[in-house]
């Protein structure tokens, strides 16, 4: 999806209705700056592509998890795809209905699935044969009954980075495929126990359609010899994954032109218009898991050049934000498209912009074009709502950013910038 609230006028950057530069200027770097607008049209968007078909957003809590956007997102009706006891609290904090959560992850600890079935939420997601036992025992316990998806591992390489592939054989989650018949038959024995439905999930940033189709096309079989061997299945989880525009995020004449090739990525509702028939052939209802699609191009990192260094053989970009504040590109080599907040010159230079941490590692880019820029200037890294500020840390002492929602003219510190007082 555009990423249509952040743009130039007359060469200064803008979100929704307010100049960047001054809230940089009046909130300091690093910053993060959120637009509620894209928000709100980002989960419409994709509310809208099911085309009327019975279904339920739950928003990933992992990709962001700001009280102020969820409780956004909770009162627009999307429910929550949550990963622990601690996103749980996060999301009946913010408002999100229990029976509208959704508890996935491969981990879950006894009182964390005690926390959940006491809440009441939804279902759970469940990853392998020992949690079954473990969520049938707490169900028991506590006088409860537990609706379960079976998370299913399809084998399908979701074709992105080999750290969010979570679909192949040789990844932690899910259940084998060649095993699915066995497990749901005894999941079906299992006392306080609802079987109800199926959940996939084999990756994140996915740019290509071809694996949604493939994992529509084994769930829908995989129901088939489910319902002949006597289980009725009406619920599918399809998780997530869908990929966003990480290049040429915005567009402008005295911005370099990035590689095209990233360009042509598939929008949720074309995804949706070629799975929907296939998942809706089923008759189950329809969940799904946006996460990055929701939030990532409603965010972005503002930050400060300190100094622009030579040594000769590089330039070096120096700024206050640093793999503390997004990690990211350290930990993927994932792009993000960096803007001037000014634009001030049509002349590029190839850089390495990179933060204040004391590791090699430290960088939001290498080797990229970028438009000359000095000491003093800001900066803007796009794309950054989603896994943005959650992964960030004190590593090194640093302190957090802020967190600012943008509404029209209005703005709103959604989170103050961490105190050394907070320093622990």
């Amino acid at each position: 999806m555009p990423m249509k609230y952040f743009e130039y006028k007359e060469n200064a950057l803008y979100c929704e209705d307010v100049l960047l530069s001054d809230l940089a200027e009046e909130y300091g770097t690093p910053l993060y700056v959120y637009s509620k607008r894209q928000i709100i049209e980002n989960l419409q968007a994709i509310d809208a592509a099911f085309n009327g078909a019975e279904h339920l957003l739950c928003y990933s809590l992992k990709a962001n998890s700001n009280h102020s956007i969820l409780k956004l997102l909770a009162e627009a009706g999307a429910g929550a795809d949550i990963v622990s006891g601690g996103e749980l609290h996060l999301a009946l904090k913010a408002g999100f209905l229990p029976n509208k959560i959704v508890f996935a992850g491969v981990g879950k600890r006894s009182d964390e699935i005690e926390y959940a079935l006491q809440q009441n939420i939804f279902s759970f997601n469940v990853e392998s044969v020992p949690e079954l036992q473990a969520i049938s025992r707490a169900a028991l316990r506590l006088g409860k009954r537990a609706n379960v998806s079976l998370r299913i591992n399809p084998d399908i390489d979701a074709q992105s980075h080999p750290y969010i592939t979570t679909g192949l054989q040789t990844t932690k989650f899910g259940i084998e495929a060649s095993k699915a018949l066995e497990v749901y038959r005894y999941a079906s024995t299992l006392p306080s126990i609802d079987v109800i439905g199926i959940h996939t999930h084999i990756g994140s940033q996915i740019t290509k359609m071809e694996p949604f189709v493939d994992t529509a096309k084994f769930v829908v079989s995989l129901i088939e010899r489910l319902r002949e061997a006597g289980i009725h299945i009406t619920h599918i989880d399809f998780g997530g994954g869908v990929g966003v525009p990480y290049f040429n995020a915005i567009r402008h004449e005295a911005l370099p032109i990035e590689d095209p090739s990233h360009d042509n990525i598939p929008e949720p509702a074309e995804i949706l218009g070629a799975v929907l028939p296939l998942l809706q052939s089923t008759g189950c209802s329809i969940w799904m898991e946006p996460g990055r699609t929701v939030i990532a191009n409603a965010g972005i990192l503002l930050t400060r050049v300190v100094y622009v260094k030579d040594n000769g053989v590089k330039k070096f970009v120096i700024v206050d934000g640093g793999m503390n504040d997004l990690l990211r590109p350290s930990l993927y080599h994932a792009h993000h498209q960096i803007v001037p907040l000014a634009l001030k010159t049509y002349e590029h230079q190839k850089v390495d912009v990179v933060g204040p941490i004391c590791e090699s590692t430290d960088f939001f880019a290498q080797d990229r074009e970028l438009p000359n820029v000095a000491a003093g200037d800001d900066l803007a890294i796009l794309t950054a709502g989603a896994y943005g500020f959650v992964l960030s840390s004190n590593y090194n002492g640093r302190l957090r950013p802020a967190e600012i929602l943008v509404n029209g003219e209005r703005v709103r510190v959604i989170r103050p910038r961490e105190t050394l007082e907070q320093l622990e």
